[in-house]
């Protein structure tokens, strides 16, 4: 049972690290701590069902829903998040609240607020592997979630775009001095953390079905990931995002479902109680 559970666990972690990826990401950058990145994933999701109700295949409307989801992000960075910039992290914090607000809003004026469900391109019959039972569609999950984060680690560590990224995070003034378009790594910025939220939308959605809500408790667990993790450290948030999803599932199997949404907070009480800057948090940094 616990090799089963904990399964369960690293294929639920994987969805949460899209999400903690994600906030890690805009965070180093913009210094913003982005409410709004659930909802990016559930507007992308929708967009999906709508491409595949249309008769479009899952690679078309995978694609369509990074699109839109990307144009989403970047919108959000001009309208509002462009203007605040310089403003305290407290107004940065609230202001992606709002959008939200306004994602949630109009996500109901569109599509209703009803769950609605979505197809599940894999067979239901699970596939047994040491002796615990995982269905294709959890492994299927996984295996993204690796490949994705390689990519993204490659394209920060390897190419010029990510170079300039990684530039951007350790010192924006200095970075700007080197001739890097600061005005662009930051919308490029919110692009890539549009495609963590786009593809973990995707492929939450033939879990736990469509609505306006889905992604609220992946958030939660993807903040919670990347608190644990270090704000500052992707392969932190990685980690925390597996550990949490191991964890909260072996709590619901031994202790009961009840304890696994307060399991994520207490995680964050203890880290922060313990190592505030989180598990692969480096020195403590300062705004000046």
């Amino acid at each position: 049972m616990l090799f089963q559970l904990i399964l369960s666990g690293l294929a639920t972690g994987s969805l949460y690290a899209l999400t903690a990826l994600g906030i890690v990401l805009i965070f180093n950058n913009t210094r913003t701590i982005n409410i709004a990145q659930g909802d990016f994933g559930m507007f992308g999701a929708f967009i999906a069902l709508m491409a595949l109700s249309s008769g479009l295949g899952f690679g078309g409307a995978l694609v369509l829903s990074i699109v839109a989801v990307i144009l989403i992000a970047v919108l959000m960075h001009l309208l509002v998040m462009r203007w605040i910039e310089d403003a305290d992290w407290l107004i940065l914090l609230t202001a992606t609240l709002g959008v939200y607000y306004v994602l949630h809003g109009v996500s109901g004026w569109l599509w209703g607020r009803d769950t609605k469900s979505f197809p599940d391109p894999f067979p239901k019959e699970p596939i047994e592997f040491l002796g615990a039972m995982i269905s294709k569609g959890h492994i299927f999950v996984m295996i993204i979630a690796f490949v994705i984060g390689g990519l993204l680690f490659a394209f920060l560590k390897y190419s010029k775009w990510g170079t300039a990224m990684r530039a951007l995070k350790e010192d924006k003034y200095c970075a700007s001095l080197m001739g890097i378009p600061i005005k662009t790594i930051i919308i490029l910025t919110w692009a890539v953390g549009g495609i963590m939220a786009a593809l973990s939308g995707f492929l939450l959605a033939p879990i736990i079905w469509v609505s306006p809500g889905m992604m609220d408790t992946v958030l939660v667990k993807g903040y919670a990931a990347a608190i644990f993790g270090g704000l500052y450290s992707m392969p932190g948030a990685v980690l925390g995002a597996l550990f949490i999803g191991v964890a909260e599932n072996i709590a619901g199997g031994y202790l009961g479902a009840e304890y696994k949404v307060s399991l994520a907070f207490v995680m964050i009480i203890i880290m922060l109680a313990i190592k505030p800057t989180g598990l692969f948090g480096g020195g403590k940094r300062r705004e000046v």
